[in-house]
């Protein structure tokens, strides 16, 4: 297993501590939550404590382990300061997407660090685009073409709510990972032309999607 930077250690053992401690106590899981109804009144904290709140060891072991698998390449090319600039802003842009997109409705919910993992993952793709990634635990498929196909599938699950899944946080973490990456790093601009191109082909779809009242 690849060496561990001391600050993915110290995010996964923040996640795996808040996480269980939610499971423990129900009026804290309620209270730190992310809560349309509860940011409304002003309890924005919670757009940056759900983060590391999960429904069950299986969801908070899912996303700590692809945060473990990605935030290598990450802190390789940029340093642990900006893995740890991206990991926070790809987390509170998920939050503010979500937000954006369900805004009036006043019972949505949802937790998981899923949004601050997609915004690795997806900086880690712009670095190592030919990666092999497994579809379904079983099919390789390089590491760009499974980027998009994420963010495409995102696009389906938040236009026809498929599944229990904060899509658009997922997405709003895409977002952040692929523009702070490439703030961090500008030659991949020149050096990876249409790698930075492709994966900017769902951001532009949502927001035409959106614009068009499509989504």
């Amino acid at each position: 297993m690849p060496p561990i930077d001391i600050a993915t250690l110290v995010i996964i053992a923040a996640n795996i501590l808040i996480s269980i401690k939610g499971f423990n106590d129900f009026s804290f899981f309620e209270k730190y939550k992310f809560n349309i109804a509860g940011i409304r009144k002003g309890e924005r904290l919670r757009m940056f404590s759900s983060g590391f709140l999960h429904a069950d060891f299986s969801h908070l072991l899912f996303n700590m382990l692809t945060l473990y698998f990605f935030a290598g390449t990450v802190i390789r090319y940029l340093g642990t300061p900006k893995f740890v600039i991206i990991y926070i802003g790809s987390l509170l842009v998920g939050s503010l997407l979500s937000f954006y997109f369900h805004k009036d409705e006043y019972h949505y919910s949802a937790i998981g660090a899923s949004g601050a993992v997609t915004g690795i993952l997806y900086a880690a793709i712009l670095f190592v685009p030919d990666a092999k990634l497994y579809l379904f635990y079983a099919i390789p498929i390089p590491a760009w073409l499974f980027g998009i196909g994420y963010l495409l599938y995102s696009i389906y699950g938040m236009k026809n709510r498929v599944g229990n899944i904060g899509h658009d946080a997922h997405f709003g973490g895409a977002i952040a990972g692929y523009v702070l990456t490439i703030a961090f790093a500008p030659g991949l601009i020149e050096n990876s032309t249409w790698i930075v191109l492709l994966l900017a082909v769902p951001i532009v779809l949502l927001f035409v999607l959106h614009k068009l009242g499509k989504l």
